[in-house]
């Protein structure tokens, strides 16, 4: 199976990207939550998407309509200066790793992103150590900013987040 279609997430999906953000969130240091959100909050979350904004979420399906992963941009900071920097992430289910999905759901959200005037800059954080994430950022065109030491402590022990941003193509 290969990635069939990407498309913006709708309410069909939040089951789907609830069950791959709880797995992420209960195995990895991929995020620093340490379970997931439950399938209405994704629904909201979906809902309340402003592409305008820079603030979308949108998936990866195979031929069957499965959803292999999803990517997401939004808000960075809760502080108005901070509105032309949008958080970009991408989680992929278990059934779409090996696959290319992760590299075709950033080319697909940072092509849109690169289409909105309102945001500026894409920022991603990878806890550390995730060479295959940090081998995708460097390829979608980020680079690498600094590092917070320390930052998060998650499985008993802390963990590095070294930042990445990607100017966009409309502000370059």
């Amino acid at each position: 199976m290969t990635v069939h279609r990407i498309e913006p997430a709708d309410e069909r999906h939040a089951a789907a990207i609830a069950a791959i953000y709880a797995n992420a969130a209960e195995t990895s240091p991929a995020t620093f939550d340490i379970e997931g959100k439950p399938e209405e909050w994704w629904r909201e979350e979906i809902a309340r998407a402003d592409a305008a904004k820079g603030h979308v979420t949108i998936v990866a399906l195979d031929d069957d309509e499965t959803v292999l992963g999803y990517a997401k941009s939004g808000m960075y900071m809760e502080r108005p200066a901070y509105d032309t920097t949008c958080l970009t992430s991408v989680y992929v289910a278990e059934n779409g790793r090996g696959r290319g999905t992760g590299g075709a759901l950033y080319d697909e959200l940072l092509a849109r992103l690169d289409q909105t005037p309102a945001v500026k800059l894409a920022v991603a954080g990878i806890a550390e150590p995730n060479e295959a994430s940090i081998r995708l950022h460097l390829g979608k065109g980020f680079t690498y900013v600094g590092t917070f030491t320390g930052v998060g402590t998650k499985f008993g022990r802390t963990w590095d987040v070294s930042w990445y941003q990607r100017a966009l193509g409309h502000s370059a």
